[in-house]
């Protein structure tokens, strides 16, 4: 009873759903390291917006400015976008914990919903030399790190324990649009020297990816605890 009573209490969580960030983008038909170079001069970063949803090859569609066909083999391909952004337009984006669905406005006029996948910095100076992007679907399941969130008092810490949390992150698979900003798991019933896993999270809309035996969070004895413990043992 004890353990069902715990899962039941983590699993009530609150999900609220992702902010939508909206981001201006302009196609790019000159590529390489020199145009790259010269985008960066002016404020400008490159990024590439990547097509979740395979083609079938030879593709006889419309291509808009930017995009190019890429072959990923058993005669598909995906539609790969080039384009740039200011660094004032995705600076907000990038220099928070919180995660986004992002509008891509073109352009062109097209407006594509993605997710930020990968974000490559310069080994000395941390400046952001290129962005990759997924485009996502309603109907397309994607994944994501979450970033977790304890609420609650746990018992074990009014016992002398040290709450300490393992993973601020937690990989979720999921349909964008239903994929919370953040985990919220409640650690009332977390107990002195007891630890949750990723194994007994459960939350609506979404499938936990991360290995099941993972440790999020624990109550670990502090050495005042232990002392005191030691000290009822003798008495």
């Amino acid at each position: 009873w004890e353990i069902r009573k715990q899962k039941l209490i983590l699993s009530n969580t609150i999900l609220r759903k992702m902010k939508t960030f909206e981001l201006k983008g302009t196609p790019r038909e000159n590529l390489g390291k020199k145009m790259s170079k010269n985008l960066r001069k002016q404020g400008m970063i490159p990024a590439v917006l990547y097509g979740q949803e395979p083609v079938a090859l030879p593709y006889t569609g419309k291509m808009n400015a930017g995009e190019k066909l890429v072959e990923i083999g058993d005669g598909k391909g995906i539609i790969v976008t080039d384009f740039s952004v200011s660094f004032d337009g995705v600076r907000k984006l990038i220099y928070t914990p919180e995660i986004h669905l992002v509008s891509i406005e073109m352009g062109d006029g097209r407006k594509v919903n993605a997710i930020l996948k990968e974000i490559q910095f310069h080994a000395v100076s941390d400046a952001i030399l290129h962005l990759d992007f997924q485009e996502v679907f309603a109907d397309k399941p994607v994944e994501m790190h979450v970033p977790v969130e304890l609420i609650g008092h746990a018992v074990g810490v009014k016992a002398g324990g040290k709450l300490t949390q393992a993973m601020r992150k937690l990989k979720v698979k999921g349909l964008a649009e239903q994929i919370p900003e953040k985990l919220t798991v409640n650690v009332d019933h977390l107990e002195l020297g007891k630890t949750i896993k990723v194994g007994e999270l459960q939350f609506d809309h979404v499938e936990l990816i991360s290995p099941k035996n993972a440790v999020v969070c624990a109550v670990k004895m502090t050495r005042a605890a232990q002392s005191a413990a030691g000290a009822a043992a003798a008495a």
